[in-house]
């Protein structure tokens, strides 16, 4: 069974922008906004937990979550075909 590589990519990227997002809202409400440099913060520039971080957050979440996507699915298609089982029309 093959992904179709694109719809994957940009699953992921919205399941990681929009997880995210809620996390950092989840974090301005229990917390309250700090504004401070979070480990998150190290790999996503610009990225704390305020309102401004939460968007900066979905836009990187949802890059990194398509690229890291897109790698996946290539490498699962590709080990896919590799290891089919069915047979080949030729």
């Amino acid at each position: 069974m093959q992904l179709n590589i694109k719809a994957f990519a940009l699953s992921w990227g919205i399941l990681w922008g929009a997880s995210l997002f809620i996390l950092t809202w989840w974090l301005i409400l229990l917390e309250g906004s700090s504004g401070d440099p979070t480990f998150i913060g190290r790999f996503y520039i610009g990225y704390n937990i305020s309102p401004s971080g939460s968007i900066l957050g979905l836009l990187w979440g949802f890059v990194d979550g398509t690229i890291g996507g897109l790698i996946f699915g290539w490498i699962y298609n590709f080990l896919a075909r590799k290891f089919s089982t069915e047979k080949k029309n030729i």
